[in-house]
Formats: structure tokens, C-alpha cells, sequence
């Protein structure tokens, strides 16, 4: 009897050694930390959000949000806005009626200067989305388009400079050496070349360059811009395309609202780079392209998502250049570390 009692005293104290190795000193943590975080699922309210992007590049890597949202999927409440062009949504950043636009670097640098500082970047969502095509096989390299006719759009914007500050590293002159040729859009200068004989060069964006090449077979890539601008800088710079800008007072008022528009944003870019074919259909669905050619253009299209530390580095390497150009490129000055958010 005193046996089996001295066994069952064993296991009571076995179980409660068991018991207090489970349990916090005072018992509540576990039931605290339950506690803390119903509070903070509960505590956060969907914000309504008006986003802005332009018809390429800039709007594919958000089509997966998109489509979230539209299922009703999102933290918050998206209202998307999809622009030819970022004058029909730079004034509504300005005064908050849009809180998130993408939009091309180098506008939401000027942008910030002529609003005194009224935007914000919050990280890059496109590198490099230009190309040098040609019909046929005489390019191989920038300084290859000595004697060339180029035909391109963006007279007085990023592609002017990007062209111009790759033949200069090329040893060429773009005024003397080559003959640029300005046309008001991509698709004008996607028709001279496809129009033009053997040997015509265009420096077009995705998804055009796709567009052209299918319509002609004659029509190759001969150079990426952005591969070409990285072996000739020695700043290790990269091209930067597109941004993400918030309305600097809507930032500071709601971060967790611009965090969680950020982190979704995220998946979105990951989703799209890694599920072409689902992406391309959504963004026929949205009306940004046809699905055929988002197929083969997003491989091309250098769509990303880099914020914090690596975004400044960039962003400040490639505007210090454009600036060197042309500080009208930039608004007229070098924005500050304010334009960056935290």
C-alpha cells in the first residue's frame, strides 16, 4: 500500500514539474501575449485608398493587388487609377485626393521640388524598360549606332537622357555622331522602324519592343538598355524607371496604413515575376495590355520592389545623373534626404 502510494505522490510531482516548466512564472503570459495580439489584429482599420499608376510597366507589378482587391482580399480598401500619362494624377498626389501613385522617377523628383516636398518615395518598383531593337543585325554594342538614325520618344525627358548618356560613355556624340529622331509616342516610333529598311534602330520601352517584334520578324533586340548603362557607368548606378510616392501628410498620419499597402504591393510584384502567365491575364483584365504581349513583355519589363537604404543609393545614383544632364530633368535640384520616407 505505502508502495503504491509513494508512486502516485511520484507522479502527482512529475506532473507538476511538467506543468510549471509550460507555464510562466506568474501563470499569464500566454494568456497576455493572446491578449496582445487580438489587440493588434483588432486595433488595425482598413483605410480607403486611392492609387494611381500609368499604363505600362509601373501599373504590371500591381495587377495581383488588383485582383485582391477587387475579391476583397486587401488590408485595405484600394481604389486603382490607371493614367496614360502622370499629369492627369500629379496634382490630385499633391493635394492627397490620390494618397499612392507610381510614377516615373525622375517626375516624382520634380514633383517633390515644385511642391516644396509635399510627396514622398517609398521604394522603386521598375528598373530599366527600354531597349535599343533593330531590323537587323548590325548592333552589337553602343558604339555600334555611330551613323545611326535612332527613333524614340521623351524629347526632354529620362529617355533623351539615358540615350544621350550612353553614347557619351560610348566615346560618341549624340549630336555629331548619330541622328536622333523624336517622335510624340512609342507606337510613331515603333511604326518608322517596322517601315523603315535594313539597319533602322528604335530605343523603345516594354511592352512596345514586344508589340513591334511580333508584328515583324525582321525585329530584334540588339540592346538592353539598362545592362548596357550598368558595364559603361562607374558609379554602379542602374537605371531606375518607375517609384512608388505617397502624399507626404497622408504618410505621416497613417503609416500602418501605407506599411500594410506596402507589404501586399510586395507579394503583388512577387507574384507577377513568378506567375507570368495568371499576371499577363490580369492585366488584359485591367485594361493595361493585352495578355499576349504582358506574357512575353514582363520577363523584360525589370519590374521590382526595393525600398529602405538600397532605394536611396539608387535612386540618388541615377537622379545625380540625369541632374548632371539637366536639372530641369530633376525639378532643378537634387531632392533632399526628406524625400525619402523612413
Amino acid at each position: 500500500m505505502k508502495k503504491k502510494l509513494m508512486a502516485l505522490i511520484l507522479c502527482m510531482v512529475i506532473a507538476l514539474g511538467l506543468t510549471a516548466c509550460r507555464m510562466p512564472s506568474d501563470g499569464k503570459r500566454d494568456a497576455d501575449n493572446s491578449d496582445v495580439t487580438q489587440s493588434q489584429t483588432q486595433s488595425y482599420e482598413a483605410k480607403d485608398i486611392t492609387v494611381a499608376a500609368l499604363k505600362g510597366p509601373t501599373a504590371i507589378g500591381m495587377v495581383k493587388l488588383m485582383e485582391d482587391s477587387k475579391e476583397k482580399k486587401t488590408a485595405n480598401n484600394y481604389d486603382f487609377k490607371i493614367a496614360a500619362s502622370a499629369d492627369e494624377f500629379s496634382s490630385l498626389l499633391i493635394k492627397g485626393d490620390v494618397q499612392i501613385a507610381a510614377l516615373p522617377c525622375n517626375a516624382a523628383a520634380t514633383l517633390y521640388n515644385k511642391s516644396n516636398g509635399k510627396i514622398k518615395v517609398l521604394g522603386i518598383n521598375t528598373l530599366g524598360v527600354l531597349y535599343i531593337v533593330e531590323k537587323g543585325n548590325t548592333v552589337q554594342n553602343v558604339a555600334d549606332l555611330k551613323g545611326k538614325t535612332i527613333y524614340t520618344t521623351g524629347k526632354g525627358t529620362t529617355p533623351e537622357y539615358t540615350l544621350k548618356y550612353l553614347l557619351k560613355k560610348a566615346g560618341l556624340d549624340a549630336e555629331k555622331d548619330v541622328n536622333i529622331e523624336f517622335k510624340s509616342e512609342a507606337s510613331e516610333s515603333a511604326a518608322m522602324l517596322a517601315s523603315s529598311d535594313s539597319g533602322a534602330v528604335a530605343m523603345l520601352p516594354q511592352p512596345y519592343v514586344t508589340t513591334v517584334m511580333a508584328a515583324n520578324s525582321d525585329v530584334r533586340i540588339a540592346l538592353d538598355v539598362t545592362k548596357e548603362w550598368e558595364k559603361l557607368s562607374t558609379d554602379g548606378s542602374t537605371v531606375v524607371t518607375g517609384v512608388i510616392a505617397v502624399n507626404a501628410d497622408y504618410y505621416e498620419k497613417n503609416k500602418a496604413a501605407v506599411a500594410k499597402f506596402m507589404e501586399e504591393y510586395e507579394n503583388s510584384v512577387d507574384f507577377v515575376n513568378s506567375n507570368v502567365d495568371t499576371a499577363a491575364e490580369y492585366v488584359e483584365e485591367f485594361a493595361i495590355f493585352k495578355a499576349a504581349v504582358a506574357k512575353k513583355a514582363i520577363p523584360y519589363c525589370n519590374i521590382t520592389f526595393i525600398k529602405s537604404n538600397e532605394m536611396k543609393t539608387r535612386i540618388n545614383q541615377y537622379l545625380t545623373i540625369l541632374y548632371e544632364s539637366n536639372p530641369s530633368s530633376v525639378g532643378g535640384s537634387m531632392p533632399d534626404d526628406n524625400f525619402y520616407a523612413e
